[in-house]
């Protein structure tokens, strides 16, 4: 009967983790990829990116001229009342005179101090900086996303977990009930032993919310238009890297990491708004033509139309003398922030470093404590096998046995959860020195 019952058991348990019909199986680049096509922060970022591509053109920088044209017509009706010196007077009423013009006018800047120039270098480093931006929002998210797969992968061995326990408060029960029926064992144990299920099974309720929980939150970060899908993830449990090398990954943090980048890119802009600033100082160069055509009819006189045309041109070369030191301000001030970006570049870059550091020194301690918890849980599984028999025989208290119970339920619990830090502090790491890619490839 004890093995019927085991067998019985099994199956509930195969079929309570094989997916349902209508749920879908993801792994973890399944996740990532349906993230970063409809997760909406993503969307924003391409679409800046988008604008900053579009504003990468000769004609945004000024190196192209400028063409408009124009025309107009309009007309007056006019009453006229004139008095001679020597008398007599003169009344012309309702003269109708009209004019239309129409004109084509050419504007170009040759020369203004390279400030076309600097400006198109600006344009290309924004570019860039846009494209580095969405790189960055893309690696925060999938980073979320491998944080919240894997969190969905520890809730659910959580959930195992809780389910082992009610097994072993189910079996303890019934065998509680069955030395009571043989005269072995005292009411009281078997109501302790009801007491320890129904604690249990609680306890596998409220994981049952947690991973229901840890599923939604994977399904709002993926972006999916229903939040309540569920999945069974194509993983089971959580694998470590356990190969990460400090020096190599300072290396890859200071030459790929996407946040120092973009506090580069952001220096070199300075760099650039400075010499706009500058390019103030020296002399302009415009050049202008246009073609005029005019129609003009009037209502009395000896002309009744008249019509004219031609082309018009002009150079106008300036130079600013004084404007009130207004410009000495603005290269100094420009000059100083030019500063404050490279300051900024070196507290980003310490930043990282300390950070880098601290979630090194994190990850290769708890790779030390996988281990020990490792040996903890196949010492706590050893240990409760000897205290059930113990237990069966009559040799072993109840409250002995749920002491055990816990020992092993609690060491397989803080490896999961040493094991879920372990993953996020190399999902950190990863992050940090640009190759959370890797994740996806």
């Amino acid at each position: 009967m004890m093995k019927i019952r085991i067998f019985y058991l099994s199956v509930l348990i195969f079929l309570a983790l094989s997916p349902a019909k209508g749920q879908k199986v993801y792994g973890l680049k399944d996740c990532i990829s349906i993230g970063l096509e409809k997760n909406f922060s993503i969307l924003i970022a391409r679409n800046s990116e988008t604008i900053s591509n579009n504003n990468y053109t000769l004609g945004n920088a000024g190196y192209l001229p400028s063409l408009d044209l124009s025309g107009r017509y309009g007309g007056t009706v006019t009453n006229t009342t004139q008095n001679a010196v020597a008398g007599g007077q003169t009344e012309v009423n309702g003269v109708s005179n009209t004019s239309g013009t129409a004109g084509l006018n050419l504007g170009w800047t040759i020369f203004n101090g390279f400030n076309v120039q600097t400006t198109y270098k600006k344009l290309n480093e924004l570019k860039q900086l846009g494209t580095l931006n969405t790189q960055l929002s893309a690696e925060n998210l999938i980073a979320e996303i491998i944080a919240g797969y894997y969190n969905y992968i520890d809730q659910v061995e959580a959930l195992s977990n809780a389910k082992y326990a009610a097994t072993l408060s189910k079996e303890r029960l019934r065998i509680d009930e069955e030395r009571y029926l043989l005269g072995a064992s005292s009411k009281l144990q078997v109501l302790q032993s009801r007491v320890y299920l129904n604690a249990d099974s609680s306890s596998l309720s409220k994981q049952n919310q947690v991973v229901r929980n840890a599923e939604v939150r994977l399904n709002e970060l993926m972006a999916l238009e229903n939040l309540g899908t569920k999945f069974i993830s194509q993983d089971t449990a959580i694998k470590v890297n356990p190969s990460l090398l400090y020096e190599k990954l300072l290396e890859e943090t200071l030459s790929g990491n996407t946040s120092l980048n973009i506090a580069s890119k952001n220096k070199t802009v300075s760099e650039f708004d400075y010499k706009l600033v500058v390019s103030r100082s020296y002399p302009y160069l415009n050049l202008t033509s246009g073609y005029t055509y005019n129609y003009n009819t009037y209502g009395t006189g000896s002309n009744k139309s008249q019509i004219s045309n031609g082309m018009n041109y002009g150079l106008t070369l300036g130079l600013n003398i004084f404007d009130g030191f207004n410009q000495r301000r603005s290269i100094r001030n420009s000059s100083i922030e030019l500063k404050n970006k490279e300051i900024k570049y070196l507290e980003i870059e310490q930043g990282i470093r300390a950070d880098l550091l601290m979630i090194y020194n994190a990850y290769s301690n708890n790779l030390q404590l996988i281990r020990l918890e490792e040996q903890n849980l196949e010492t706590a599984t050893e240990n409760l096998d000897i205290a059930l028999e113990r237990y069966k025989l009559g040799s072993l208290s109840g409250l002995d046995l749920r002491e055990v119970q816990m020992s092993l339920l609690d060491a397989k619990a803080r490896l999961l959860a040493i094991q879920y830090q372990t993953k996020l502090a190399e999902i950190s790491l990863k992050l940090i020195s640009g190759g959370i890619m890797e994740y996806y490839q």
